[in-house]
């Protein structure tokens, strides 16, 4: 039965899985939604025995309906290899009483590269699919991790072109390093004079440009999207906690009714977004509950029921989750409002033009599977230490925001549900905040890549790949842009194309 998709706003109905994938945002500026989320049709045990792949194609089948079977297990089998470092390409770690689902270990290690491996390939079956002879120019804001894994994804890609906007000022230097080194003609990286959310409202004002649009088709191009408001990253992350089931089961560190909690470090909302699909597929999750760092507007969204990004934008150690407008959000919005296209309209245009809007009682009463929390950067650097000094476990900033929430719930509900935290950067591209908060006297003045080989003899754990690649790479882009520019650049670099 084939599962069709329809913009939060109303605008467009009657979607493929292939063209909402195409087109990344929908034309009325809402995003593509599922007109039902359809139900897991694997028995538990068997999803016990399965690996990622296998895992992938499961749930993948049930979201992107006009995809051959052929087809789309092609697109896991090319994007889940040895880019990985682990054959498992999703380790479950136990650390004393909370389970670690560490999704760092593909090529640029963060959680993004387990869609954004996929999403290439998904995008250029689609292509074919619809009979797309324009090349596909990829459009991505980033905070930090989702540009790298993106442009390690479509580089060099024949016909597709990425550009990746990032704050200029925003990111840590080893995720810039990566994001300005690297290969392939069809890419350009800009840092831009602003934050996350003034390069997201530029790369949403460009996609909202029909000027644009028509200059690109006559020139033989098409704007797509990378970020989480394309389905095709956002189906793929659902994956995770399916296949997380399946190994607590396996493990038996679960009995087959028996819920678990899931705590995700968030920013644009969309991989706390995929928990929630996954559990109304039938995973058993009881609690989502999303972990915001001092940025905390989705914590207060949770507390009140108001969404107000009106309020000073701070620069923390845990960069991905520098976020006020929290995009993916608008998936729940429209969900808690019984599928009001109108009313979704009417909340995103208050954001728009006063900063904050207002959820009704009723949809409170909705979002009872989410509770928030949040850490400050000292907490967050506390519980790194902590961790390390008890258990000799190394996490990331953005994993100890979410090992921060965590603790602040169980000790405040007595809820003692096991408990799985998305682990989604590898401490290896935070060295100086993870180092610094093991031991600030010991490492505060080494080096970034000092730091390195400092952890590594720390935790044990070999250098990355990614890591070792950017010591010596030169630097290819260094374009840098007020954000009323960005329109002019992305003109530029599709004209010198």
């Amino acid at each position: 039965m084939e599962l069709l998709y329809k913009s939060t706003r109303g605008g467009e109905k009657g979607v493929t899985a292939s063209q909402a994938i195409l087109q990344g945002l929908a034309k009325d500026g809402g995003l593509f939604v599922p007109y039902e989320i359809p139900k897991l049709t694997l028995t538990p045990e068997k999803l016990a025995k399965m690996s990622y792949q296998e895992t992938a194609y499961e749930v993948m089948k049930l979201f992107l309906t006009d995809f051959t079977e052929e087809e789309l297990k092609h697109c896991i089998k090319s994007a889940y290899d040895d880019k990985f470092d682990t054959e498992v390409i999703a380790p479950l770690v136990k650390v004393d009483q909370s389970y670690y689902l560490e999704l760092f270990h593909g090529a640029t290690i963060a959680f993004k590269d387990m869609a954004l491996s996929i999403l290439p390939h998904l995008m250029t079956t689609a292509a074919k699919k619809n009979q797309i002879t324009r090349e596909i120019v990829i459009l991505t804001a980033t905070s930090g991790d989702t540009g790298k894994a993106a442009l390690a994804g479509f580089a060099d890609v024949p016909g597709t072109k990425i550009i990746v906007f990032y704050p200029k000022d925003g990111v840590s230097p080893i995720q810039e390093k990566q994001m300005v080194t690297q290969k392939g003609g069809n890419t350009l990286v800009v840092g831009i004079k602003g934050n996350f959310d003034d390069a997201q409202s530029g790369v949403k004002a460009i996609f909202g440009d029909r000027g644009l649009e028509e200059e690109l088709r006559e020139a033989g191009d098409q704007f797509s999207s990378a970020n989480s408001i394309n389905i095709g990253r956002l189906v793929p992350q659902i994956v995770y906690y399916v296949y997380t089931w399946g190994k607590l089961l396996e493990n038996q560190e679960l009995t087959e009714n028996e819920p678990f909690n899931v705590v995700v470090p968030t920013g644009n909302f969309g991989n706390i977004l995929a928990a929630y699909y996954a559990k109304q597929m039938g995973v058993p999750i009881r609690k989502l509950i999303c972990a915001s760092n001092d940025n905390k507007v989705l914590y207060d969204f949770f507390q009140t029921g108001t969404y107000d990004k009106n309020r000073d934008f701070i620069l923390t150690s845990s960069p991905s989750m520098d976020i006020l407008i929290s995009s993916n959000l608008e998936r729940l919005i429209y969900r808690i409002a019984g599928a009001d296209a109108e009313k979704d309209v009417a909340l995103m245009h208050a954001l728009t033009k006063e900063g904050r809007y207002e959820i009704t009682p009723e949809m409170r009463e909705k979002l009872s599977d989410f509770c928030g929390y949040y850490a400050t950067e000292a907490e967050a650097a506390e519980i790194i230490h902590q961790t390390f000094a008890d258990a000799g476990y190394v996490m990331d900033t953005h994993t100890a925001v979410a090992a921060c929430a965590c603790k602040k719930y169980q000790e405040e509900t007595k809820d003692q549900t096991k408990t799985v935290i998305a682990s989604t950067a590898s401490p290896y591209k935070f060295t100086r905040s993870v180092m610094e908060a093991i031991d600030r006297e010991k490492y505060g003045k080494m080096g970034d890549f000092e730091l390195v080989d400092q952890l590594s003899a720390l935790s044990g754990v070999a250098v990355p790949r990614a890591i070792e690649e950017i010591r010596t790479a030169p630097v290819r882009h260094n374009t840098v842009c007020e954000v009323q520019d960005m329109k002019q650049v992305v003109k530029r670099f599709l004209q010198a194309e």
